[in-house]
Order: C-alpha cells, then structure tokens, then sequence
C-alpha cells in the first residue's frame, strides 16, 4: 500500500498543475478600477448600469451628490449588512424584528457582503417583504446548500455545487422584487453589494438599483449572478462567471465572495458634508455584524484542520473589528451617528457552514427579540462622553441581547 500511496503521489501533483494551469487560461486579466494607483488614493466606485446596458464606474463621490440632491437636505441613513454564513440569520432577524418594533428606518443605502448580500434586497425594500425574508432564513429550503461534486471537486474549483445556492437565490429573486427595487432606484435610493474579483483580487460594488431599473430582460438574471457570487465563498461555491458589458466590449469576469476583500462596507462619501447641498441633520450609520467580535478563548484541538480553521477565523474577526473601528472613526470626523451590533460571545456561535433550520431558526428568532425590544442597537461614542453607553446584563438571560453584552459597551467607548 506504501509502494502505491508513493506512486500515486506524483501523478496527483502533476494533475493539479494540470489543472491550475487550465484555471490561468479560463480566466484573463481583469480590468483594474484603480487604473494602476493606490486604491487608497481614489474614492470608493460603484459598478452602475446604464439605460444602453453598458456597465460604467460610478464615484461615491458623485453618487453621494446625487442621494443628497434627490434628499432635499435630509439627513442619510445607511444599513451596512456583514458577511458571516450561518450567521446572515442574525442580520435578517434583526430587520424583520425592527419592523415589528416600528423603529426600522426607510434606509436610503443600503449594502450588503455575503451573506448580509442576500438580507440586502429585503432591507431595502422595507416591512412588505418580512414575510418572504422570514421564510428565507428559517425554511427548510437552505438544508441542502452544501452538495458535494464527489470526485468531481479533483476537477473543479470547488467542494461543493453552487447549483443549491443559485437555485435558492432564484427563488426569492422574483421579477415582482426586481421591478419594487427598479422603483425605490428610481427615487434614488442605493442598494450596493460587494464581490471579489478572481483575477484581480480587487472588490467590486455593485449598483444593483441600477441593474434592476436598466437590466431589462437580463435585469433578473444579473441581479441573481451578483448575489450568488457574493456569497460564493472561495473554495467552498465556485466562482460566478458575469459578462460584463463596458465601453462597448463584453468580457467575463469570474468573482466570488465579497467577504473575502471587504467584511462589510460603508462608503465614506456618503458621510461627508458638502457645501453644495447643505445637510439639516447628522448621518445615520447603522451596522450589522453577523458574527461575534469576540468569540473568547476556546478550546481547539490540536489539528492540522483544526488549528488552520481557527486561525484563519482569528484573522477575519480582527479584518472585522479593524474595518469598524475605521468605519467609527470616519463617522465620528464626519459628524454621522453610528450604531451597530453583532453575537455576543455568550451566544453558542454556530458552524459558519451549518445552514440547517435548525440553526438559522434560533439565530433568527433571538436577534429578532432583540431587536422587537430595543435591545439590539450599541451606540458608538467618542472616548472622553460622560455618557456610559454600556448596559448591565439581565441575570435572568442565559444569552444577553447585543445591546447587553459588555463587548460592545467597551468598544463603543474606545
């Protein structure tokens, strides 16, 4: 069996040289946004679609000039939705549970990653579609999700088919949702989502407003390519292939999950004042976290699929809590409000690849008491406020609200 294993060894190496060597000529050189500069020197861009269904960039800039014309001087309210699996529940029981509270904002943008992506059209289109979210998050349709491809995945780009997730996107996806958010677009509200470009390794906003109004009979079928790339995770879905029409060529793209560049994303844009159009209130900021900041020490067996799995999972939370003490800190200097919330880690954190109802059931159902009861929300205020934004634990509760959890009370005053 060793003189065997040792043969094999070899032509197994040679075949996923083969295959990565396939992979470099199936996908070319994406065009770059930055056009060569530090993306850090130019504002954020969003990929709009035109009325000729050419695709353009869009600057946050001009974008953010034009939300504020259409506003009359109103201040902005921005939901920011993160990625995080199983834990996109929390995000949708959030929404649906504001709803039933009566303290869900008309959001003006609204952006979403992964699986805060597939809350994102939801949240942007308001309580009408609770019904829909609520079965989207708890039914009994996402249990299938990871399918293996068996022998297959030697020859492919994935573990499992993203058959199950693009089958499940399309379900909610209706052509009644793409012409009601044709239509909010139309007042011009925002609904971005962000993927990750193969090729370039750069993210990607998408208008996806813009597809619904301007997308005609391929409206649908964009809206759905974009949402499942965006939750596509590396390695796990394979990678969505979206033609792209720009400047009069058409070209394909392959793009997977937007959590993999960017965890969550508000554009800083829309927080800046502008002389142009003066502002009669401070912005609204609220975001989102589906998953825990953090998730305390645990016990981790020594694995080497252990050990990678934690490591890899330490790095994105501090990629998370990093992007929000940054997105907090740019509020904070642009005169916005910003509150947001996230698991506290006395909840039982759930396989971020557990889509079973069993888990996305409770999970939705707890964020969405949570935030019925005005327990959800942790205000972000500057360090030197008298004021204590923190709140003591109820004794009684074996799992504190967000609101409760000490965590965000000590972030919220950093």
């Amino acid at each position: 069996m060793r003189r065997v294993s040792l043969a094999v060894l070899p032509l197994c190496l040679s075949c996923l040289l083969v295959l990565e060597g396939c992979a470099g000529l199936a996908l070319g050189e994406s065009k770059s946004s930055v056009g060569g500069r530090q993306p850090a020197e130019l504002p954020m861009t969003f990929r709009t679609l035109g009325s000729d269904h050419q695709f353009s960039e869009l600057s946050s800039v001009t974008a953010a000039e034009q939300l504020r014309a259409t506003r009359a001087g109103k201040p902005l309210t921005i939901l920011a939705l993160s990625g995080g699996g199983t834990g996109g529940a929390f995000g949708a029981g959030a929404v649906a549970g504001l709803s039933r509270a009566g303290t869900r904002p008309a959001f003006d943008v609204v952006t979403g990653v992964s699986a805060g992506a597939l809350v994102a059209p939801f949240a942007f289109l308001g309580d009408k579609w609770d019904a829909q979210l609520l079965d989207a998050f708890t039914g009994v349709a996402g249990d299938n999700l990871l399918q293996s491809r068996g022998l297959s995945v030697l020859f492919g780009s994935s573990i499992y088919s993203g058959r199950p997730l693009r089958q499940l996107i399309e379900a909610y996806v209706s052509d009644e949702m793409i012409r009601a958010i044709a239509r909010e677009a139309a007042k011009g509200r925002l609904l971005l989502v962000a993927t990750t470009d193969v090729a370039s390794g750069e993210p990607v906003v998408w208008d996806l407003g813009a597809i619904a109004e301007n997308g005609g009979s391929s409206a649908r079928t964009l809206f759905c390519d974009v949402l499942t790339a965006s939750a596509s995770v590396p390695g796990m879905f394979p990678p969505v292939i979206i033609r792209v029409a720009e400047d009069g060529v058409n070209f394909d793209q392959a793009h997977v999950d937007g959590a993999a560049t960017v965890p969550f994303f508000v554009p800083p844009a829309l927080l800046q004042r502008t002389r142009s159009v003066p502002d009669t209130g401070r912005a609204a900021v609220f975001v989102i976290v589906d998953g825990s900041l953090s998730e305390g020490a645990r016990t981790t067996r020594l694995t080497a699929r252990a050990i990678l799995s934690r490591s890899i999972r330490a790095g994105l939370n501090h990629l998370l809590l990093t992007n929000l003490e940054l997105t907090a800190a740019t509020a904070q200097l642009d005169g916005a409000d910003l509150q947001y919330s996230s698991l506290p880690a006395a909840y039982p954190l759930p396989d971020a690849f557990d889509f079973s109802a069993k888990t996305r059931g409770p999970l939705f159902h707890y964020a969405y008491q949570c935030a019925e009861t005005g327990r959800f929300w942790t205000a972000f205020s500057p360090a030197d406020d008298d004021e204590d934004t923190s709140r003591g634990i109820a004794p009684t509760e074996p799992v504190p609200c967000p609101a409760d959890n000490p965590v965000h009370g000590f972030f919220a005053t950093r």
